[in-house]
């Protein structure tokens, strides 16, 4: 979806103010930049994303509305979701569903993964994002899927913490797991129905691909 460009209102405007002008009128997928304003830092962005009632991921200092999510992507999600929080109770693991940022310091980005896990103690330090996933998950789109393969994988790639990024197909049963060997390379492994089931080892975790496609209507 192509990102329209919206400008701000006067400056001078306290934070607050400029959220509320934003959030004036109807804005999909937008990127928040502009001459008058053409940087937010981190801090800025975190306060926005507080009291905002959608959710923005952010690149370097600028800021894109997400757009909603079909049934088969949100059916996906829930449901793996549902598989790992049972799998890691008790192991000191915790598993977050779409509204947790991932933070990428190291190239100043949030982003908001479909599924992710982090088994780092020192997440528990920072109640709106997370620096130290072991699993990232994306759930594929037509309008995200060049993004979830490309620049978004190799931002993803600069969190040392991570050990396997997953895209999961919402138009048929295909998992593919990448895993980071211990040459720092990233491995494909494809799970169709041939296999009919999937492991993600950075969690020890075998699950089959009914379970995750359960309730999914293909169109």
């Amino acid at each position: 979806m192509k990102k329209a460009r919206y400008e701000p209102p006067e400056l001078g405007l306290t934070l607050r103010g400029f959220y509320d002008g934003l959030f004036s009128g109807h804005h999909t997928n937008t990127m928040i930049a502009s001459p008058q304003h053409p940087y937010f830092t981190a801090d800025e962005y975190l306060q926005l994303e507080e009291e905002s009632p959608v959710k923005h991921e952010y690149i370097d200092g600028q800021i894109y509305a997400m757009a909603g999510a079909s049934d088969p992507h949100v059916t996906i999600a829930g449901n793996l979701f549902a598989l790992l929080h049972s799998h890691v109770r008790g192991s000191g693991c915790r598993v977050y569903i779409s509204d947790m940022k991932a933070r990428i310091e190291s190239l100043n980005r949030f982003y908001y993964p479909d599924v992710m896990v982090t088994c780092d103690s020192r997440d528990q330090e920072t109640p709106t994002y997370k620096r130290f996933p072991t699993l990232i998950v994306e759930v594929l789109s037509d309008s995200t899927e060049a993004f979830d393969r490309g620049d978004k994988f190799a931002d993803y790639q600069e969190l040392h913490s991570l050990r396997e990024y997953v895209l999961i197909n919402t138009k048929r049963q295909r998992v593919e797991v990448f895993r980071r060997n211990d040459e720092g390379l990233w491995v494909l492994q494809s799970y169709t129905p041939e296999q009919t089931s999937f492991r993600l080892d950075s969690i020890d975790f075998e699950g089959t691909l009914d379970a995750l496609y359960e309730d999914v209507v293909f169109g």
